[in-house]
């Protein structure tokens, strides 16, 4: 059966005027009209195809204005805004438990914040115009924590303010990410991971020009790659992924290593080529690609997060922008939880009602309102 997005009970007063005096008579007001005007399955809903699925605000408005039931865009902010007051101990407490996490995946993308556009710099106070949203997957045993921030930190500086909540005496966590520099912080001590795919990209975009070249090293990154799957099948352990991949990609890697270096040591390549470049980019960081042959657990890119980066580029492509940093806050607010809802098989609809409907309950104990205990803590209240 197909309907609007958002339903709603309209009451219409009938009004009579009286011949003689001209008085105007108002029939009463239903009981039930009186109740809160917006449900939170409607702020949910709007959360939810905002935040959840790219559907700007004046979309829906006209959407909801041809089935009947007009919802203006400045009406939906407020009743998003207002929802955000209420489950926001919730945001808070998944980013201090992702902080716990022991293998971080993270990069960031470009987004407007049109308020930090207008800033207007002087030559005492030099401010950053450029603002992005940095996507955290955070892993922790066997769950997976999905984080959004913007604002005009880059990634590793965002990373770096997340692992403040970290508690002390937990080991160094596997950072997984490019190798830009704005990647990585100085202030934080991690076991640092490049991704394979980005080294191979560079390759990839070369096999017009350079296709022997190429080949070789793209073939070896299959074998690679090959073996990593052959141990998710087996369902190793990590410690047991780990010798698998010592013993099978570890000569792979070794052999790939050598001839990379080769090219460029008996002069076979030009070092300020394309090929040069992409050679010097995989040696350069050779450490950090090759980590999951060190530390069990490493993974071996950074695909992940771009699929979750996904999320907030499907944001900027349909709505363009935030309008301040506190609206961009409250979007990263619901685009946070949605998405763990998602990596953790949780209906989010679900999820942002029952939030709302315990708000009072959240707030004392934020920690058994997360996506994989809140059903639990529901069914202790009943």
């Amino acid at each position: 059966m197909g309907r609007a997005p958002l339903e709603a009970t309209v009451y219409e007063l009938e009004k009579l005027r009286c011949n003689l005096c001209g008085k105007v008579f108002t029939a009463p007001v239903p009981e039930e009209a009186c109740k809160d005007k917006y449900d939170e399955t409607a702020g949910a809903m709007v959360a939810l195809l905002k935040y959840g699925s790219g559907l700007p605000f004046n979309r829906l408005e006209k959407l909801q204005e041809s089935l009947g039931v007009p919802l203006p865009a400045s009406t939906q902010w407020e009743m998003t805004e207002a929802s955000a007051d209420k489950i926001y101990p919730a945001y808070d407490e998944l980013i201090r438990q992702a902080a716990q996490g022991n293998l971080f995946h993270h990069d960031d993308t470009l987004m407007k914040i049109l308020s930090n556009l207008k800033e207007i710099e002087t030559e005492d106070e030099k401010s950053r115009k450029g603002s992005f949203t940095t996507g955290v997957l955070a892993v922790a045993g066997e769950r997976r924590m999905a984080l959004f921030f913007t604002g005009p930190k880059h990634a590793g500086e965002n990373l770096a303010k997340l692992l403040e909540q970290r508690a002390s005496g937990l080991s160094p966590p596997i950072q997984m990410c490019d190798a830009a520099s704005r990647n990585v912080s100085k202030d934080v001590e991690t076991l640092l991971a490049n991704c394979l795919t980005h080294g191979r990209r560079n390759f990839v975009d070369l096999i017009p020009s350079f296709p022997e070249q190429c080949r070789y090293v793209i073939e070896a990154l299959a074998e690679v790659y090959h073996h990593d799957k052959m141990a998710k099948q087996q369902d190793l352990s990590k410690d047991q992924r780990l010798r698998f991949h010592q013993d099978q990609s570890g000569p792979v890697m070794e052999r790939l290593n050598e001839w990379l270096q080769k090219q460029l040591d008996q002069r076979k390549v030009e070092p300020n080529s394309s090929l040069g470049k992409a050679i010097a980019y995989m040696l350069n960081h050779w450490e950090a690609l090759t980590l999951f042959l060190r530390v069990p657990g490493a993974p071996l890119d950074n695909n992940i997060c771009e699929q979750l980066l996904k999320r907030a580029i499907l944001h900027r492509k349909n709505a363009l922008f935030f309008k301040t940093e506190h609206g961009a806050y409250i979007g990263d607010l619901f685009m946070s939880p949605i998405h763990t809802c998602t990596l953790n098989h949780v209906n989010p609809f679900h999820y942002l009602t029952t939030l709302q409907k315990h708000s009072s309950e959240l707030f004392k104990h934020p920690k058994r309102w997360l996506p994989w205990n809140y059903h639990q803590t529901v069914t202790n209240l009943t």
